[in-house]
């Protein structure tokens, strides 16, 4: 490794940051640039309590330009377009961003191709979205609600189906508390019979069941078609809306056909065990923008991304060094199913899978946790 070896993030999400932190703590000396379209993080997690009133958008919008000095890293705000030379040089709308290594950490983006997806609102688009969610809530005395989530047809796994179930309760329990619930209805649509079966059985059977209690109406095991202002057209009929909450499944980022990178079937880079880029020198990826291989159940959430970034971070500077790389980031996936006054654990990994029930212990550890991950960032 060189004594100052230029290493080029993209992206300013999970991933991204902890990548920044782990190569600063291994490499004083590396120069750490990160390419992104601004200087702010944005707490996805806790968008779940946009809409009712637990946080506001500006909560979970952090500048990062303090913790880019702190870790002496050189931001470049621009979007990124392509690469070239195998990935030694960045492409970008604000011109070429050159290094001896580089982390993609990007994140994926939305499959909005169903007809009518105008007429659906997506939590995790960001801050925006959430609070127009918030406001049609809040203009809402009576009518239908439909929320649920979909995939990648080319790869199952890239979804993200924990924020809808969060948001299905969330909203349950603020109507009731609005002593709204008994005028707006609810109804959970998916394509599966059995949504959220990533998470496990035992959590599939009790966030069904959470459901029942609820008296959440449910449209199962029938693929979307499409979207109107009258609701969802499924393969098995109907569900009248007034308002739609969907999340599509996701794919890997817009400029990824023009990288020259191997991508996997659902449009992602495609990583070997060691979170490289299959093919490439110097080149590893982290996060939403990757497809790793491991179990079916593999994750796309913040918790999983740290830990690619960690053990990608590790064996980019492994590569550096022209050696091999060592580190490879455990499969776990950790959920806290949120209520709003409480919550349900879920966990798994290679060996095991499990629920607990719902708690406000619960929902009191995702609050602190959210501190402790973003005090870092407030200092």
């Amino acid at each position: 490794m060189s004594a100052s070896p230029r290493i080029v993030i993209l992206g300013a999400g999970f991933a991204a940051l902890t990548a920044v932190r782990e190569l600063r703590r291994r490499a004083p000396a590396a120069r750490i640039t990160l390419v992104a379209p601004k200087a702010e993080f944005v707490y996805l997690p806790s968008l779940i309590w946009v809409p009712t009133g637990i946080r506001k958008g500006s909560d979970l919008i952090l500048p990062l330009d303090r913790f880019f000095r702190d870790h002496a890293v050189e931001f470049v705000p621009a979007r990124v377009t392509g690469l070239s030379n195998g990935g030694r040089i960045v492409l970008t709308d604000q011109g070429p961003v050159e290094n001896d290594a580089l982390l993609i950490a990007t994140g994926g983006r939305f499959i909005r191709k169903l007809p009518g997806i105008e007429h659906a609102l997506t939590l995790c688009e960001g801050v925006a979205s959430a609070e127009v969610i918030r406001e049609r809530l809040a203009n809402m005395d009576r009518g239908r609600i439909a929320l649920g989530f979909g995939g990648n047809p080319n790869e199952p796994s890239a979804m993200r189906g924990g924020p809808m179930f969060e948001l299905l309760f969330g909203i349950d329990t603020w109507l009731r508390r609005q002593g709204r619930r008994d005028r707006v209805e609810l109804t959970f649509f998916n394509a599966a019979a059995e949504p959220g079966k990533r998470l496990g059985e035992k959590a599939v059977t009790g966030l069904l069941k959470e459901m029942a209690r609820r008296r959440i109406d449910t449209h199962l095991g029938h693929k979307p078609l499409g979207f109107s202002d009258k609701g969802v057209d499924t393969e098995g009929g109907h569900v009248n809306a007034d308002l739609i909450l969907f999340m599509p499944g996701l794919t890997g980022p817009a400029w990824a056909a023009e990288s020259g990178l191997p991508l996997s079937s659902g449009g992602f880079f495609k990583a070997d065990a060691f979170c490289r880029v299959e093919g490439t020198e110097n080149v590893f990826v982290a996060g939403d923008a990757g497809s790793f291989p491991g179990p079916d159940w593999l994750p796309k959430q913040a918790h999983m991304a740290d830990l690619q970034a960690k053990a990608a971070s590790e064996n980019l500077l492994l590569a550096l060094d022209g050696k091999e790389p060592a580190a490879t980031p455990r499969p776990e996936l950790i959920c806290i199913v949120d209520t709003v006054d409480s919550g349900i654990l879920v966990y798994r990994d290679a060996k095991r899978a499990w629920l607990l029930p719902s708690s406000r212990v619960f929902h009191w550890a995702k609050r602190y946790f959210e501190g402790h991950y973003l005090r870092v960032f407030r200092k």
